[in-house]
């Protein structure tokens, strides 16, 4: 006997990461969720926040990533984490990233956070963050929300999938 699956209905993602390699899985994900009609709210806190901005610049970290391989010469190279210590090491892994994206045709984060505002997906920026790290709200994006802890606990205890990315 075949079982229906039905869709989960809501979904809520908090992003506490700012990179540009762990700025990528939230809002696939929200995207993705939301083109499949589920209701998705993303709270962004701590690093995560700085995604909100309205302009970006971010960079990709290989210190502490000591999963990072990046395809080269047909192959896939390992940086060792001791290299990621380097000066310039970050600029380099940064610009060998941004390049593969061009390359491979993969949206930007821009791109991604306006599917997102065009889907319905709620952002909203931790307030209690925003005045730690002394954020002003016209330095985000216009259509994004502020709240706290409350705010993303409301949205998760009433989701049917809570990811924390």
């Amino acid at each position: 006997m075949t079982e229906s699956l039905e869709n989960a209905k809501s979904m809520s993602i908090i992003v506490t990461k700012g990179t540009l390699d762990w700025a990528y899985p939230p809002f696939i994900l929200a995207t993705t969720a939301a083109a499949m009609d589920v209701k998705v709210s993303m709270f962004f806190t701590f690093y995560g926040l700085g995604l909100l901005k309205k302009k970006l610049n971010l960079r990709v970290s290989p210190l502490g990533n000591a999963a990072m391989e990046m395809p080269m010469m047909g192959g896939h190279m390992r940086m060792p984490n001791i290299v990621g210590m380097l000066p310039g090491v970050t600029g380099m892994a940064t610009s060998m990233m941004k390049g593969m994206i061009k390359k491979k045709g993969v949206a930007s984060i821009e791109d991604l956070r306006e599917a997102a505002a065009l889907s319905d997906v709620q952002m909203i920026a931790c307030q209690m963050t925003m005045d730690l790290f002394e954020y002003k709200q016209s330095d985000m994006l216009d259509d994004v929300e502020y709240g706290g802890a409350a705010t993303y606990m409301e949205n998760a205890l009433k989701s049917d999938i809570n990811l924390y990315i």
